[in-house]
This record gives structure tokens, sequence and C-alpha cells, in this order.
């Protein structure tokens, strides 16, 4: 293992509650990412150090890019739905896990192909593992994948060919990969990629750099990892909050990693001690590049 010297640095100081699922849009050279309790979405040029915000109807978990830079597919708590950012309006797509009012849209990610693929969350006290993994296909059409059900869903990603797919459940503390026929979308082959039950945090929000390598933002560990297509712990990077959320590269080299984190939970003495929870934070890596973000191909 490589462990990095280097600490994550302060970009924005967002004091969000519950910063997550940011993505770096390469057309418009912006961040874009949420506060899922604070239901607002939120985007950083960081050439201008422009910021804006856009008031969501219910909690946004996660989002992707479309091919019209007007607008997002959004994965509202309750439902899928379109935002087109010139008219700050939200058109309902379809509602998700109706049938189970304590879950919520959680992670997501779109496939090399262009398919909107996304967890859930049980957010009932008994966090059973009553949730699932969907996939919103180019027609719009919604099916649940043939994944076991998990409390809290994370770290959906993909390989840099598309053909495998990454994800696990949060409590696990363990991040699975499949095999992931790309054209077809059918999974096969679910195995163990990474246990990281030895570490101080939980998987969260990850994405694949382009040499395969994935990397996790470790939520309660003050760290992101980045491990080895293996699941071997390549190098550690330190951030300087409890709680970092989700990771993306960006930047006009893709080589900049992006962070985000979390106020929740945290007691008024552990926000004394790191005041720049909730924030963006950012580390250059010299010698990896990342990927470019999938759009969403549906019309």
């Amino acid at each position: 293992m490589t462990t990095a010297a280097a600490t994550a640095s302060l970009v924005f100081d967002g004091k969000h509650q519950l910063g997550e699922g940011v993505l770096w849009c390469q057309r418009t050279q912006r961040l874009l990412w949420t506060d899922i309790l604070g239901a607002r979405l939120w985007s950083l040029a960081p050439a201008t150090g422009v910021s804006q915000s856009w008031p969501m109807p219910e909690r946004l978990a996660t989002f992707a890019l479309t091919a019209d830079d007007d607008r997002l597919l959004l994965g509202l708590a309750s439902q899928l739905a379109w935002f087109r950012f010139s008219e700050q309006s939200v058109t309902p797509i379809c509602a998700v896990e109706a049938e189970l009012p304590h879950t919520r849209v959680n992670d997501g990610r779109c496939d090399r192909f262009g398919r909107f693929v996304f967890g859930t969350k049980n957010d009932a006290a008994d966090m059973a593992a009553c949730a699932g993994f969907y996939r919103l296909n180019a027609d719009l059409t919604l099916e649940r994948l043939a994944l076991p059900p998990v409390a809290i869903s994370n770290s959906i990603c993909f390989s840099p060919d598309g053909h495998t797919m990454y994800y696990c459940d949060s409590l696990s503390k363990k991040i699975h990969c499949c095999d992931y026929d790309t054209a077809a979308g059918t999974i096969s082959g679910q195995r163990l990629f990474a246990d990281l039950s030895a570490q101080p945090g939980e998987p969260d929000g990850s994405a694949v750099d382009s040499q395969g390598y994935l990397w996790n933002a470790q939520w309660g560990g003050h760290r992101v990892l980045r491990l080895a297509p293996d699941g071997s712990i390549e190098r550690l990077l330190k951030v300087p909050v409890a709680q970092p959320s989700c990771v993306a590269f960006g930047g006009a080299d893709l080589n900049d990693l992006y962070i985000s984190s979390a106020r929740e939970s945290l007691s008024p003495e552990a926000l004394l001690a790191e005041p720049a929870a909730g924030g963006l934070f950012r580390h250059h890596v010299a010698d990896v590049r990342g990927l470019p973000e999938a759009r969403f191909g549906g019309a």
C-alpha cells in the first residue's frame, strides 16, 4: 500500500448537512453536487469560483448528466425526474419503490452504455436490508437489477470498459462487483471485490479512474481509498473531516479529485473540531487521470 502524505484541501465551504453525488461536467467545466437533506442542487465553476444552487421539491440524492447540458436526470427521494436549468422545472419520469415508504433513492451513476444505474436506502430505524438496485433504460423503462437487497446502496461505478459493475451495502463494509454485459445489461458473477471491515470508515460513493482503480470515500474514516483492480489498497488520501461521502475526477485534465462531505449526525463538539465539515474538497492527483462522466442516453 502507498499512503499519500497529502491531505485534500477545502474549495467550497458549503456546510451541507449531507453533501453527496459530486460529478464533473467536462462541457461546462463545472462541478455539480447535492445537499440531500437540504434538498438543493449545487454547482461550482472552479476557474471562476462562481457557485449556484437550485431548490428541489424533495431530497435530491443523485443525478446524471444528459446529452443536453440544460437538463439533468434527477434521482429524487421518491422518484426519477428531469430538471431543466433554464426553466428551473422538474418533470417526473417514474416513482421508485412506492410500496416501501421508508426507503429513498440513494447512490447512482450511468453505465458506459448511457443507462442510469442507482440504488435505494432504508431510512427506517431497523436499517433492514430491503432496498435494491435499479436501472433506468434509454426508453425510460425501470427495472430492478438481480442483486441482493441492501440497507444502504453505495459505491455504484463501472470499470473503464464497462464490463464490471461495483456496488456495496455500506453497513457491510464490503464492496462487491459483478460482470456487466454492456450491450444487454445482464449481470452475472457476483463476487467480493474488497473487504474494508478493518478500515475505520464505511464505503460510500466511488469513482473509477482511467487505470481501472476504484477511489472510495470512507464515511466516518477521514479518508479516501484508492483500490487496485484486485481489491487491495493502493493508496490513502486524508480528508480533514470525518464524513467524506463521494468522489469525482474533474478539471481540464481530469486529474483533480473532488470530494463531497457531510455534517449530518456530528456532535457540536465534533463540528467545533472540524468546522469545514459539509464542504467540498479537492486533491490534485499528478499521476492519475479520471474518466469523462457517462451521460444518460434516453430521450
